[in-house]
């Protein structure tokens, strides 16, 4: 959770699938701005991916495409705006939004943080590492992932879901630590920026009570259609 919080079995509700297609649309629509050929195009190539994984559908994904490459008459413009503030019990929380209307969202923010603390820029932001995420699969049993990534340069790693790994870098060394996991051993799911608390806070040390209220308030902010990622000062 410390790295980043994700709502317990969404991937198995209908409205959740939902919220993933919006999310991956608006990924490909902000990688498809440095072209909309996945070979010519890294990043756009991973989410493309991804979005296959998850049975994007085709006329979905193709119109996601030309919409952030400027193709079609009605291209949308999104902001990345990140809320600081936290969640009850002064547990951290940074929430990265995609917006094409921050008048809209800034409110909407306002009022799902009541039963936390909205915090101003920089509030929290320094309690939390910016960090590159790569989360990779093993291409084989004998893959190890900490000698991967030792070799591939990246500075940690965490377990992942599903027997993967979940592999952080510097921010500048992103790219170059996702090409050279293949050669370790290793096949890039996805790749990204994020943060990663620096002093997160044991979900041992809440009441059962208190953490239910935490992650409540996490799920209601995961709901609104804004939002793309949520980061927490939770570990584990």
């Amino acid at each position: 959770m410390g790295a980043q919080w994700k709502a317990k079995g969404k991937d198995l509700a209908a409205s959740a699938k939902g919220k993933i297609f919006g999310k991956l649309v608006k990924d490909i629509m902000i990688a498809a701005r440095s072209g909309a050929d996945p070979a010519l195009n890294s990043r756009l190539r991973l989410v493309v991916e991804q979005a296959r994984k998850v049975s994007m559908p085709k006329e979905t994904l193709d119109r996601a495409l030309k919409k952030g490459a400027g193709l079609t008459d009605d291209a949308v413009h999104f902001e990345r705006v990140i809320y600081e503030g936290f969640a009850p019990h002064q547990v951290a929380v940074m929430v990265e939004c995609l917006t094409d209307n921050v008048k809209r969202t800034a409110p909407e923010m306002r009022v799902l943080f009541r039963k936390g603390q909205l915090g101003t820029s920089g509030s929290v932001a320094w309690d939390f590492d910016h960090i590159g995420m790569i989360e990779a699969a093993p291409l084989n049993p004998d893959a190890d992932a900490d000698s991967a990534a030792i070799e591939a340069g990246a500075q940690d790693l965490e377990p992942g879901e599903d027997g993967n790994t979940l592999f952080l870098t510097e921010p500048a060394d992103l790219d170059l630590v996702s090409r050279a996991l293949p050669a370790q051993g290793f096949n890039v799911l996805s790749m990204k920026l994020g943060y990663k608390a620096k002093n997160p806070v044991n979900p041992a040390d809440l009441s059962p009570e208190h953490l239910e209220e935490v992650e409540a308030f996490l799920a209601a902010i995961d709901a609104n259609e804004d939002v793309q990622e949520i980061y927490v000062g939770l570990a584990g």
